[in-house]
């Protein structure tokens, strides 16, 4: 029976640099500088081990003693206790970088490349709604196609544009995964993607309403409401829903309203040149604002995304706020002989490839002017006139 307990509070304090044996296979490593280490000799499948139990500046002999047994237990049992220690450390990483947590961090990570920190364009939704609830306290490294299938499976075909975004930020976050040193699957998405094959569902374009309708419902829009001034400067304007509602007094400078870069679509600053009848209801939707904002919420912030949609769906028109964009662009196209060019600029359209766009360094802005107020005549149902203008 060997002898365990050999060493005292005082002695391991007062000892001089050497290695000296508690029992049972526990030692302390005593240095010269009075530091010292814990260690365990213990032999397993017939071959002797040395095991690190700690500093002494960390470790007291009691809490040395404790470890020392723990992992005697372990070794009777027939298993490695270093081999054990190094696989429990392996699963307590994979349970700090579970796909939530990496996700989380991927998504900090990339908020400063995202429209008002990511929370514009709802970078995270696809993840938090319809992966994370199934894979989320999954470790990242042991995610594989199989996993990947089985989560979008469901919405594969019935939410063909919603999976398919899950997807593509499901691939950034495994990148980010393997970025951070973690052995992860960065094929995972793709070969996920084959088993799942394509998708069945249609994408529906976003109903509008005909652009001869447009100055009917215009002139209903009539009770100076926020709702309803906020929906017409929507509609002479072009522009989408979002600067619409985030729009603030100081944008407006004179007959241009500079949208800044992180409320565009395409993270440019964006100038929309205002016609008469837009600068008036400016004028009418000023005496509103708060804290800057052109349309206030009742409670606080700004107009809520569906305040304008509810109000169409309300009157039982299919057709929604952003559906007003197609229905400048085919008023545009067989109503005038706008060029494309200045009707794609209308609406915030890159046009061209990075050669032309280097050397062509103007939004037309002034064609606009022209363009935006004979639209605004013609929702306004002054001007039945064929518009044409001089190609740039």
């Amino acid at each position: 029976m060997p002898v365990l307990n050999k060493l005292t509070a005082l002695k391991v304090k007062t000892a001089s640099p050497g290695k000296y044996n508690d029992g049972g296979g526990l030692w302390l490593h005593k240095r010269a500088d009075g530091g010292g280490q814990w260690f365990l000799r213990i032999q397993i499948h017939g071959r002797r081990r040395e095991m690190g139990l700690g500093s002494l500046s960390e470790v007291g002999l009691k809490e040395a003693r404790e470890n020392a047994e723990h992992w005697r237990q372990i070794a009777r049992k027939g298993k490695d206790p270093i081999k054990e220690r190094q696989r429990i450390l392996r699963e307590a990483a994979k349970a700090d970088h579970t796909l939530e947590t990496v996700a989380k961090e991927a998504y900090e990570a990339r908020k400063a490349e995202l429209k008002n920190d990511g929370k514009s364009g709802r970078w995270f939704s696809p993840l938090a709604l319809h992966v994370l609830p199934k894979l989320g306290k999954v470790p990242i490294e042991e995610i594989d196609q199989q996993d990947i299938k089985n989560t979008l499976a469901p919405i594969w075909h019935s939410k063909g544009e919603t999976a398919q975004k899950a997807m593509s930020r499901l691939g950034i976050v495994m990148q980010y995964g393997a970025a951070m040193g973690l052995d992860v699957d960065i094929q995972a998405t793709t070969k996920a993607k084959a088993l799942l094959g394509k998708s069945k569902q249609k994408r529906e374009h976003i109903p509008a309403m005909s652009w001869h309708k447009v100055p009917e419902f215009y002139e209903s829009l009539d009770e100076g409401t926020i709702t309803h001034l906020a929906l017409r400067l929507l509609i002479l304007t072009a522009v989408r829903s979002t600067p619409i509602r985030f729009c603030h007094v100081d944008e407006l400078e004179g007959d241009t309203w500079v949208i800044p870069a992180e409320r565009m679509k395409m993270a440019k600053e964006f100038r929309v040149p205002l016609s008469t009848e837009a600068r008036s209801v400016v004028d009418k939707a000023i005496p509103f604002a708060r804290n800057g904002f052109l349309f206030p919420s009742v409670r606080k912030g700004v107009i809520s995304d569906a305040t304008m949609s509810q109000l169409m769906k309300r009157r039982g028109l299919k057709a929604r706020p952003h559906g007003f964009r197609s229905s400048f662009r085919t008023w545009c196209a067989e109503a005038t002989d706008t060029p494309r060019d200045i009707a794609e600029m209308a609406l915030a359209h890159t046009v061209g490839g990075k050669v032309e766009l280097s050397y062509r360094r103007t939004d037309y802005l002034e064609k606009r002017r022209i363009l935006m107020e004979r639209w605004s005549q013609h929702v306004t149902g002054h001007s039945s006139e064929i518009l044409q203008l001089v190609a740039p």
